[in-house]
């Protein structure tokens, strides 16, 4: 099974590694701005939300959920 809090870890490592703040992120995505302290503590997040996050972090949906280390887009 997936694991919430992984996938928050890899939103904010990936966001660091991109140099994105996270509140500019998710302000810019019209989420929520606890949206990832919520994942991190076991809530879900939409499947098209974890889509918009991952194309704005340029990365696979994939390697937010922990399916493969490589963050890269298979195209």
């Amino acid at each position: 099974m997936y694991d919430n809090q992984q996938m928050a870890e890899r939103i904010k490592k990936r966001a660091k590694d991109q140099k994105v703040a996270l509140k500019n992120m998710l302000s810019e995505l019209d989420l929520g701005i606890n949206l990832i302290s919520h994942l991190a503590k076991g809530q879900n997040i939409t499947a098209i939300n974890l889509a918009r996050i991952a194309d704005y972090l340029e990365c696979s949906v994939d390697y937010l959920l922990g399916r493969t280390d490589n963050p890269e887009i298979n195209r």
